[in-house]
């Protein structure tokens, strides 16, 4: 969302909140139009993120006046306090540690699967390089991978091996796989 917002150049509002006029103060003609300019930046940031939110949860921000109050609100709901944050990140270790690949699953699965998990890791501020992520898969497949994972450690340098170099080598591999099953079965 946040992307989204900083494209449509509204994020600034969002982040620092409407400009306002001390009380008292007679705004100039360019003043006054800088401040309508800026509400209805804001009405417009508004709806995007109304639009955005989930309708349970837009009963509870519904009451926000202006999009900062409702970004804030929502940072608070679901990045919740540094302790809340830690636990969160501890189980989301902990499930890395534990990830495996299923038999059966696929390739994109699992990696889709994994990606989920570093992503919402890194979101909540785990320092995860894409190298972290490649030996991890690499350690947890299938079985049936165990000797296309030995040729990559083999034949690549792992700390430069990007993911997506890794899933094209793994995908290819399946595909042989799955086609030889299929071989087999019609035989």
């Amino acid at each position: 969302m946040e992307n989204f917002l900083k494209s449509k150049e509204y994020w600034n509002i969002v982040e620092f909140e409407v400009a306002k006029l001390d009380v008292g103060v007679v705004p100039s003609e360019a003043q006054q139009k800088e401040l309508e300019a800026s509400k209805l930046k804001d009405l417009k940031a508004k709806n995007y993120l109304f639009q955005a939110i989930d309708r349970s949860i837009l009963e509870t921000i519904l009451c926000k006046e202006i999009s900062k109050d409702i970004w804030d609100s929502m940072k608070r709901k679901y990045q919740g306090s540094s302790r809340v944050k830690r636990a969160q990140l501890q189980a989301l270790r902990r499930d890395f540690e534990n990830l495996q690949m299923k038999d059966g699953e696929s390739i994109n699965n699992y990696f889709a699967r994994t990606m989920r998990l570093a992503n919402n890791m890194r979101f909540y501020g785990e320092k995860m390089d894409d190298v972290t992520i490649v030996e991890k898969i690499l350690q947890s497949l299938t079985a049936k991978f165990d000797y296309i994972v030995c040729s990559i450690e083999e034949s690549k340098d792992i700390d430069a091996l990007s993911i997506d170099e890794l899933q094209s080598s793994l995908l290819v591999h399946e595909q042989k796989i799955n086609r030889n099953v299929t071989a087999e079965e019609q035989a």
